[in-house]
C-alpha cells in the first residue's frame, strides 16, 4: 500500500500516536470495503504483535448505538404494506402501493437522518395542497379531490403507525436508526470505556452531526478527516462544502485542531481526459488502457476502475484482456439489469401471458417460449436447440401448453419446472422459481472463474429476493393472482441490488463511486464523466419540494452534487496517473457532455498538473469486409456434375448469375437458411400459397377446353381452397388475426382476380386449353461447345394452349412489367441480373419445346400486381421490330448464352466471386 495514503496515515498513527491500548480501540469508517484494507496497512505497520483494534462500517456502529437491527429496501417496504393493509379499509393492492410507498419511505428516511419533526414537515405537505385546491368550492370538491387531500391528511399517522410498528420489533429502515441512536448515544457515550476513532468521512447528516460531536466533547472519540486544503481553502470549492462547514460551526473544533488537512491534490499528476463514443467504446477503451498498464509491469493492485455508471460493468469486465488474472468488483449493481433477473422476468412473462390467454387453455406464445429457451444460462439444462428447431420447423405461433409437452418426449425434470403450468397458488409458483435457480447455480462451471462467481452473485440476488417474497406471501397480505405476484416482484426487484464483495487486495479493482471513500489509488480510471452522470444530476424522488428542503436543512441537488465532487476529486488526491473517460455520443437520452469536474479541472488547473486531450474511435475496416472469393476445386466440380446429372433448375442458373457465391454455399454447399418461425406470411409463403389454389382449382379441367361455367364454379370454392393451402403450408400458424388475415384476404383477392380476367379473356373469344399445372418437365442440354452431360429440370406454373399457340406460364407475385421480359440484344443477357426471369421462361420453353407438337410457342409472366396487362410475353426487340413467337433462331441464340454461363460454371480457373448488392 502506497505510504502517502489515507489508510497508511490512519494505521501509523493508531501504531504510533494514540495513547490507550489498540485493543480498547474502535475505528469507525464510512464503509465496510475499507475495513479490509486498514487491516492490510496495520498488518504492514506493526513491527511487533498488537491486539488489533475493532474496525466497523458506520452503520454497524449507529445499529449498536440504537440496537436496532437494519432492514433491506425490500424488507421495509414489506413492512410498511403490512401496517398500510391494517390502517386503510380499502387497501390498494401492492403494485399501486408501491408506487408511492417506495418515494414516501425515502421521505421518512431523510425526515428522520436529519432528526425534523415529522408532524411539521408532513403537516406542511398537507397545507401545501389544501392550496393547491384552494380555488375549489368546499361544496364543489370531486370525490377524487377529496380521497387525495385525505391522502395527506393521513401521511402523519402512516409515519407514526410504520415508526411504531418497526420500533417494537427492534428492526428500522436507516433514518429510524438514526434517530434512535441519537436518543441513546448520551448514555451510550458515559457507559461506553472505549475510544472510537472515525476515519475517512464527509457529507454527514444531522443525527451522524450530534453523534460524533457528543462523543468529542465527551473526549470518547476523535475524528480524522481527509480533506486538501486546496479545497478547505477555496470558498467557492464543492468538494470542501461540508468540511468548511463542520471546521466553523462544530464547538469541539474552536480549541482543537482539525485534523487532518492533507497538500497532495497540488502535486505531480498525469491527467488524461478522453472522449470516446457510446458507452461500449468506453469499455474498450477501459480495456486497452488496462492492458497497456499490465504490460507495463504496474501493479493492477493499485490501479482502480470507477463505474460512474453501473451499467457499464459487464460491458468493461468483457473487455478486458484475458492476461490480467483476478478482478475485484465491489459494487451495488440494479437487479433491473442482472441477467438472472431478465430470465425471471422472461419466464413470468410466458406464463403470465399463457394464463391469460384463451380462457383455461394456456397457451404459449412462441416468441416468449424462444425468449426463454435462448437464455444462455439455461441452453445446456435441456435440448433447448431441439425445442427450438420443432417450434420453427411446425411454424407455432401459439400453441397450447399440452402441445408443447407433445411435441417435445426428452423432457427433464428443468424443463418440468421451467413450462410446468402456473396454475397453482403464488407461494407454489415461487417455490418453483426457487428450485429453478438452484438448478441454475448447481450447473455453473466455477472452473471458468469470475465469469462463474459474477453469475452466482446475480443468481443469490434474486434467490433472496424470492425467498423475501416467500416470506411475505405466507403472511397473506396480498391477493393469490398470478398478474399481481409478477407486478409485486417487479416492483421489488426494481429496489433489490447485487452485491459483489471479492478479494479487495488483489488484482484489479472494479468498483461504484460511493466504494472509492476513504481508499487511494496511484492510477484510477473513472467512466462516464458525463453532465447527467457524474455528478447524476437533478432528481426529485421526493414528495417533498425543493423549497421546503431549503427551509428545514434537508439535503437537496446542490448538497448531493457536493458529495459527488468530494468523492470525485478525492480518487484525484493521491493518484499519480488519471484517466477521465466521457461519452461524446449524444443519442437517446445521452446529452455527449463532458462533466463540469472535467471542466472544473481545466480551469482551476494546479501547475504540476500535466492534462491531455485525447479523442479515442475504435479501430473501424474501411471496408467492413473483402469481397469474398472461393476457388474451384476437383471436389467442387464433381459436386458440379453431380447437380448437372441430377438437373440444373432455371432458378439454380439465376442464382449464379445474381451471386455466385450464394450459389456456392447453396447449391454446392447445401446450406440452408436457418427455420423461422413465420408469425407474418412471408411473400414467398403468399406465392405458394396462390400457385397450390391455382393448381387445386384449374386442376379438374387439365385437358379440356374451358368454357366459362367452369372458371364460375371455381370462383365459388375459392375461399375454401385458399383456406386450406394456408394450414397446409402455414401449419399451426394464426391466421385468422392481424397482419395474416390481411395476407389471406390478399391470397384470396389475387385468385379471384385471376379467375375473373380468365373469364373476360374467354368471353372475348379466347379458346384455352389446360395442357398441365405445376409440372416437372426436363431436358438434356446439348451444344457444340459443351463437353459435360447437362440436364435442364424445373417446374413449370402452367402450360396452355392458346388460340392454336402453345403458352407457357409463370405466376409472379411481385409486381412484373413488359420491359423486364424484353430483350433487345443476346450479349446483355448474362451482363445484368435484371434479366433473370427471362433466363428462367425461356429455359421452360427449351424443355417443352419437343412436345409442341409443332404447334408456335411463347412464355411469359403472369404478375398478380400487374394484372391488369395480362399475360406479359417475352419479346425480343430488334430493329423497331418485336418477336414473341419462341423461334428456333431464337432458343439457338438463346442456348449459346447458356452455353457460355455453363461453362463458366465449371471452368476451374474463374473462382466464385461475391457481387456486391
Amino acid at each position: 500500500m502506497d505510504t502517502n495514503s489515507f489508510l497508511y496515515k490512519l494505521s501509523h498513527h493508531i501504531i504510533y500516536n494514540l495513547s490507550v491500548s489498540t485493543d480498547n480501540v474502535t475505528i469507525i469508517l464510512p464503509s465496510k470495503r475499507a475495513k479490509i484494507f486498514l487491516t492490510e496497512a496495520l498488518k504492514n505497520t506493526i513491527t511487533k504483535t498488537i491486539i488489533a483494534p475493532e474496525i466497523i462500517s458506520i452503520e454497524d456502529f449507529i445499529q449498536e448505538v440504537s440496537q436496532i437491527r437494519s432492514l433491506d429496501a425490500i424488507e421495509v417496504l414489506f413492512q410498511f404494506y403490512e401496517v398500510y393493509t391494517q390502517i386503510e379499509k380499502n387497501p390498494e393492492e401492492f403494485e399501486l402501493f408501491a408506487n408511492w410507498g417506495k418515494i414516501l419511505l425515502q421521505d421518512f428516511n431523510e425526515i428522520d437522518r436529519y432528526l425534523l419533526d415529522p408532524e411539521k414537515i408532513l403537516k406542511y405537505l398537507e397545507n401545501i395542497k389544501e392550496i393547491e385546491h384552494w380555488a375549489v368550492d368546499v361544496d364543489k370538491r370531486t370525490e377524487m379531490i377529496e380521497k387525495h387531500l385525505l391522502f395527506w391528511k393521513k401521511l402523519p399517522h402512516y409515519y407514526h403507525t410504520l415508526y411504531a410498528h418497526l420500533l417494537e420489533s427492534k428492526k428500522g429502515y436507516q433514518g429510524l436508526i438514526y434517530r434512535e441512536a441519537k436518543k441513546n448515544i448520551e448514555s451510550f457515550t458515559k457507559n461506553t470505556t472505549k475510544t472510537y476513532l472515525f476515519a475517512g468521512f464527509n457529507a454527514l447528516n444531522k443525527a451522524e452531526e450530534h453523534i460524533f460531536q457528543q462523543m468529542l466533547l465527551q473526549d470518547k472519540a476523535r475524528v480524522f478527516w481527509d480533506i486538501d486544503e486546496a479545497f478547505l481553502n477555496d470558498p467557492f470549492h464543492d468538494a470542501g462544502l461540508f468540511a468548511r462547514k463542520i471546521k466553523s460551526e462544530w464547538k469541539y473544533y474552536k480549541n482543537h485542531p482539525f485534523e487532518w488537512i492533507n497538500n497532495t491534490f497540488s502535486e505531480e499528476k498525469n491527467i488524461q481526459i478522453i472522449a470516446t463514443p457510446k458507452n461500449i467504446g468506453q469499455a474498450k477503451l477501459v480495456g486497452s488502457i488496462i492492458n497497456d498498464i499490465s504490460i507495463s509491469n504496474i501493479k493492477l493492485e493499485n490501479t482502480a476502475v470507477v463505474l460512474g455508471d453501473e451499467n457499464l460493468l459487464l460491458p468493461i469486465l468483457y473487455s478486458l484482456p484475458e492476461a490480467i488474472g483476478n478482478v475485484n468488483i465491489t459494487m451495488g449493481y440494479s437487479s433491473k439489469n442482472n441477467p438472472i433477473q431478465l430470465f425471471v422476468d422472461r419466464l413470468f412473462k410466458m406464463h403470465t401471458n399463457a394464463v391469460s390467454r384463451q380462457g383455461k387453455q394456456y397457451v404459449f406464445y412462441y416468441k416468449d417460449v424462444l425468449d426463454v429457451l435462448h437464455n444462455p444460462l439455461t441452453t445446456n439444462l435441456f435440448d433447448a436447440e431441439k425445442l427450438s428447431s420443432l417450434i420453427k420447423r411446425n411454424n407455432f405461433t401459439y400453441f397450447s401448453h399440452q402441445t408443447l409437452f407433445d411435441l417435445f418426449r426428452d423432457r427433464n425434470d428443468f424443463f418440468e419446472l421451467v413450462f410446468a403450468k402456473w396454475d397453482s397458488s403464488s407461494l407454489d409458483i415461487l417455490e418453483r422459481i426457487n428450485a429453478i435457480l438452484l438448478k441454475i447455480k448447481s450447473a455453473l462451471d466455477y472452473s471458468k472463474e469470475e465469469d462463474e462467481k459474477i453469475t452466482n452473485a446475480f443468481v443469490y440476488s434474486i434467490y433472496l429476493v424470492i425467498n423475501k417474497l416467500i416470506n411475505y406471501y405466507t403472511k397473506n397480505i396480498f391477493s393469490d393472482k398470478i398478474e399481481t405476484l409478477y407486478q409485486v416482484y417487479k416492483q421489488v426487484v426494481d429496489i433489490a441490488e447485487v452485491s459483489f464483495e471479492g478479494e479487495p487486495l488483489e488484482g484489479l479493482q472494479i468498483m461504484g463511486v460511493l466504494e472509492s471513500r476513504t481508499l487511494d489509488f496511484e492510477t484510477v480510471i473513472i467512466t462516464s464523466v458525463n453532465e447527467g452522470k457524474f455528478p447524476s444530476g437533478k432528481s426529485n424522488n421526493s414528495f417533498i419540494p425543493y423549497d421546503v428542503k431549503r427551509e428545514y436543512g434537508l439535503p437537496t441537488y446542490k448538497e448531493k452534487d457536493a458529495i459527488y465532487t468530494y468523492h470525485f476529486y478525492h480518487l484525484l488526491q493521491r493518484a499519480k496517473n488519471i484517466y477521465l473517460i466521457y461519452n461524446v455520443d449524444s443519442d437517446g437520452f445521452e446529452s455527449g457532455e463532458k462533466s463540469r469536474f472535467i471542466t472544473q479541472l481545466e480551469v482551476e488547473k494546479k501547475s504540476k498538473h500535466t492534462i491531455t486531450h485525447h479523442l479515442y474511435n475504435a479501430m473501424v475496416p474501411a471496408k467492413v469486409s473483402n469481397t469474398m472469393l472461393v476457388e474451384k476445386t476437383e471436389s467442387i466440380l464433381a459436386r458440379l456434375q453431380e447437380m448437372a446429372q441430377a438437373g440444373f433448375s432455371p432458378s439454380t442458373l439465376t442464382t449464379y448469375l445474381r451471386n455466385p457465391i450464394q450459389f456456392y454455399f447453396q447449391r454446392i454447399l447445401r446450406i440452408k437458411e436457418v427455420d423461422e418461425v413465420e408469425e407474418n406470411i412471408a411473400v414467398n409463403t403468399l406465392g405458394t400459397i396462390i400457385h397450390g389454389a391455382l393448381e387445386v382449382l384449374y386442376t379438374p379441367y387439365i385437358g379440356k377446353i374451358l368454357i366459362e361455367k367452369d372458371v364460375t364454379d371455381a370462383l365459388l370454392l375459392v375461399e375454401q381452397v385458399v383456406f386450406q393451402k394456408f394450414k397446409e403450408i402455414y401449419k399451426e400458424g394464426e391466421i385468422k388475426k392481424g397482419k395474416n388475415l390481411l395476407a389471406f384476404e390478399v391470397a384470396k383477392r389475387n385468385v379471384i382476380n385471376f379467375l375473373k380476367y380468365e373469364i373476360e379473356q374467354i368471353k372475348n373469344g379466347d379458346q384455352i386449353q389446360i395442357i398441365a399445372l405445376e409440372e416437372t418437365f426436363e431436358r438434356v442440354f446439348e451444344h457444340k461447345n459443351i463437353s459435360e452431360k447437362i440436364i435442364i429440370k424445373g417446374n413449370v406454373d402452367r402450360i396452355e394452349n392458346r388460340n392454336g399457340t402453345i403458352r407457357i406460364i409463370d405466376y409472379k407475385t411481385g409486381k412484373v412489367e413488359q420491359k423486364d421480359v424484353t430483350l433487345t440484344q443476346w450479349e446483355n443477357l448474362l451482363k445484368d441480373s435484371k434479366y433473370d426471369k427471362i433466363i428462367q421462361i425461356l429455359a421452360y420453353a427449351f424443355m417443352y419445346s419437343t412436345h409442341t407438337k409443332g404447334l408456335p410457342i411463347e412464355a411469359g409472366i403472369i404478375s398478380f400486381k400487374n394484372l391488369k396487362s395480362g399475360f406479359l410475353p417475352f419479346t425480343f426487340k430488334e430493329d423497331k421490330i418485336s418477336t414473341t413467337i419462341i423461334s428456333d433462331e431464337i432458343m439457338d441464340s438463346y442456348l449459346d448464352q447458356i452455353a457460355i454461363l455453363i461453362n463458366e460454371l465449371f471452368d476451374l480457373n474463374i473462382p466464385f466471386t461475391e457481387k456486391e448488392n
